[in-house]
């Protein structure tokens, strides 16, 4: 499909990307169920909405940094750029920084691609980040290979105005939806639910039948029917009536009624199609509340799990693409963009202690350093590095212990190794 009547410098002809704008405002994703799946529909599984809005809340929350970088491989926080306050404190006139990247990442885990409409001034700098609905962007791709993207029916707009978060897809421009990509998982899904929905609200279920023989003379009176069922409910039915003996007369029999192999399978179904959602978005099940099969001891495994399979691919994909769309080329070189998810993987305190001794015993590691980790102010002279003493130069003799130099720094190490132990 070819859209000759746009045209701007370097853009010519635009042409379709083929990413689904269409499929999209025609329907659902087909599946054999029968059922329409759609990211709305979608979302009211729990277990994909608990997938959804755990790495859209887990990207939102963590601390996001402009750094400069500095001589010798050090940065700093680039407090002065017009994009830090962006980032940091007002993304746009509404929203909080946290709702606008919980809100993008939610867009791109539904649907495949996350959209904002870049507000710039004359200088080229980022001043706001407007979020834009899937349903009204299309994305299209120009003669010069570049994206251009069209706002509902307005004209195309240049990759420099549109932030865009894409997730994987066999086309380049766009990404796939998961949603989309899946739909025969979660229209089985949907369609569990919605049928057994539906047995509760029209279905008939007993416990039991009470059989009379065929020879015995029909009970042609209602009231006589009722009776007798009721004094069965009554002295049988109920946990208080549980194992008491039941005398039936006139040859009358007690048939007990089992579900039926469908609905002994509904349990199964389920947790099954749930599982499914969960690989999909390569979330560990007890991070999703399933904690059937998890304990103590594996907690913190998965959540390393969690983070360095589920989460970090979608960090990268945030932070390389706001460096592609809110960077000026002249600013790549000397600033760059960047989550902290060291909060997530440090671990129980006293491993983290441990960790922390081993890296200033060794050298790696100064106190301020490991405030610094602790979310702690530096204090003075903290940035000291300590050498260990058997790591000297060979070539230059072995310190001699008998040295009263040599045994202050090493009653000096034995005192920072205990301080920060004992913090």
């Amino acid at each position: 499909m070819f859209f000759s009547n746009v045209r701007g410098a370097g853009q010519s002809t635009l042409t379709d990307t083929g990413g689904g704008f269409w499929r999209g405002l025609l329907g659902g994703g087909r599946n054999s169920s029968g059922v329409s799946v759609t990211p709305e529909s979608a979302l009211a599984l729990p277990i994909l909405q608990n997938c959804i809005t755990l790495l859209a809340e887990s990207v939102a929350q963590l601390p996001l940094e402009l750094y400069q970088r500095q001589e010798k491989g050090q940065r700093e926080s680039a407090i002065n750029h017009p994009l830090y306050d962006v980032l940091r404190y007002q993304p746009n006139g509404f929203q909080t920084p946290y709702e606008y990247r919980e809100g993008l990442q939610g867009a791109v885990g539904l649907r495949g691609n996350g959209f904002s409409f870049i507000e710039r001034r004359d200088d080229g700098n980022v001043t706001a980040l407007w979020p834009l609905h899937n349903d009204r962007v299309q994305v299209l791709k120009g003669a010069d290979m570049l994206p251009y993207y069209r706002i509902g029916t307005g004209e195309a707009l240049p990759m420099r105005m549109v932030h865009h978060v894409r997730w994987f897809g066999t086309c380049y421009y766009v990404g796939q939806s998961p949603i989309e990509l899946h739909a025969e998982s979660i229209g089985l899904a949907q369609a569990v639910r919605q049928y057994t929905g539906k047995s509760f609200a029209n279905g008939v279920s007993v416990s039991g039948v009470i059989e009379r023989p065929r020879e015995a003379p029909a009970i042609k009176d209602k009231a006589s029917i009722d009776n007798i069922v009721d004094q069965w409910g009554q002295k049988f039915g109920g946990m208080d009536n549980a194992k008491k003996v039941a005398l039936l007369q006139e040859g009358m029999t007690f048939k007990p009624v089992s579900m039926n192999n469908v609905d002994a399978e509904i349990l199964g179904i389920l947790k099954h199609t749930g599982t499914d959602v969960a690989r999909i978005y390569k979330i560990p099940l007890p991070m999703v509340n399933d904690l059937e099969k998890s304990n103590y001891n594996t907690l913190e495994q998965l959540l390393i799990q969690f983070v360095v399979f589920a989460l970090l691919p979608w960090v990268k994909r945030h932070e390389q693409s706001m460096m592609r769309d809110f960077l000026l080329p002249a600013d790549r070189k000397n600033y760059f963009i960047e989550f902290n998810l060291s909060g997530l993987l440090r671990g129980d305190q006293k491993s983290r202690y441990e960790a922390y001794a081993i890296g200033r015993q060794w050298g790696w590691l100064s106190i301020n350093d490991v405030r610094r980790l602790e979310n702690m102010p530096p204090i003075k002279n903290g940035e000291i590095y300590l050498q260990p003493l058997n790591m000297a130069d060979t070539s230059k003799g072995l310190p001699d212990a008998n040295n009263p130099a040599v045994r202050a720094q090493l009653e000096f190490q034995q005192e920072e190794i205990t301080r920060i132990l004992s913090q």
